[in-house]
């Protein structure tokens, strides 16, 4: 059975597959790429709409994973929420919501303010329908620091630490990763959903 990650980001992908033991792959490499309308109104409710979605394409043969993870900054209600990935706009790059929040952080006169990660991961196959959730605490500040990862990274320094996640080593950011702490119990499910289908 073939995993497909619900997803073209190219962060994600290479996320994955540094924490999963087994190779999953893009669904852009076994369908032509199409955009996948999230309506939902819930992180949980959009990755399962992503999942279903490509589950429903390819059929049997396939176990599709889909996440759905963002930023939330209490202190601006709750943005960008499940909106993260266009929070400026339709088409917005990275870069351009990053420079979003920032800013949205410097006309509140903040220059630091708690915030936290979430990311809901859902497993699509045809034994069902399972999703989980991980979390990650910090605060966001005004400006960038690091380039690595990608997203809001840049801007976000974990609980416990003083570095962004755009400087954090690769290693740690999987350990307390809000993505990393959701696959680590997708992990099991996919497991027991592969060892259904050896049977």
């Amino acid at each position: 059975m073939q995993l497909v990650l619900a997803s073209g980001n190219k962060g994600k992908v290479k996320e994955f597959n540094h924490m999963c033991q087994e190779e999953i792959i893009p669904f852009s490499e076994v369908m032509e790429p199409f955009e996948i309308v999230e309506d939902g109104e819930t992180f949980a409710e959009n990755a399962l709409i992503k999942a279903r979605t490509i589950y429903e394409k390819l059929g049997e043969g396939y176990l599709v994973i889909a996440d759905d993870s963002g930023i939330s900054v209490p202190l601006l209600g709750g943005e960008p929420g499940i909106y993260s990935a266009r929070y400026a706009g339709e088409g917005a790059t990275d870069r351009d919501n990053l420079d979003k929040l920032i800013e949205a952080l410097k006309t509140k006169g903040v220059p630091k303010t708690e915030a936290f990660y979430t990311a809901a991961i859902a497993v699509v196959g045809r034994y069902g329908e399972y999703v989980v959730h991980g979390w990650m605490f910090g605060d966001v500040i005004d400006e960038r620091r690091g380039d690595k990862g990608f997203g809001y990274d840049p801007i976000f320094i974990p609980e416990g630490y003083d570095q962004t996640l755009g400087e954090l080593d690769r290693v740690i950011k999987a350990e307390i990763s809000h993505r990393g702490k959701a696959l680590r119990l997708a992990k099991p499910i996919i497991q027991m959903l592969l060892n259904k289908e050896k049977r």
